[in-house]
């Protein structure tokens, strides 16, 4: 944990290959001190075929998934780093955006757990 997943129209690709990518997500995520480095998992999903408002623009979404604990101002901060990385990257990509989601420790688990 955490889990960055990226969905994207497939000709972001353009601009930068995957691995770069995900090494930048990685390095952002790393940088905002919220998480253990070791923890880091991030996962790219592109699309060939998607709408967005009804029309074919390019588009880059990070969902997140983190243990809860964080405070709203830290979720609101690692939100803002990474949209900006992001718009750094990718200037010419009109929608960019991330969302984040709590896991609750009650009810995760993990290999090690069972």
């Amino acid at each position: 944990m955490p889990h960055f997943v990226m969905d994207c129209s497939q000709d972001i690709f353009v601009s930068h290959d995957e691995a770069f990518i995900i090494e930048q997500l990685f390095l952002q995520a790393c940088a905002t001190n919220l998480f253990d480095e070791r923890d880091i998992k991030v996962r790219i999903n592109s699309f060939e075929k998607y709408s967005v408002g009804n029309k074919r623009e390019p588009f880059i979404h990070v969902f997140a998934s983190i243990m809860q604990g964080r405070t709203t101002e830290q979720k609101v901060m690692l939100s803002q780093q990474m949209v900006s990385k992001l718009v750094t990257l990718f200037p010419n990509v009109p929608n960019i955006a991330m969302n984040i989601s709590d896991f609750e420790m009650a009810t995760y688990c993990n290999r090690t757990m069972v």
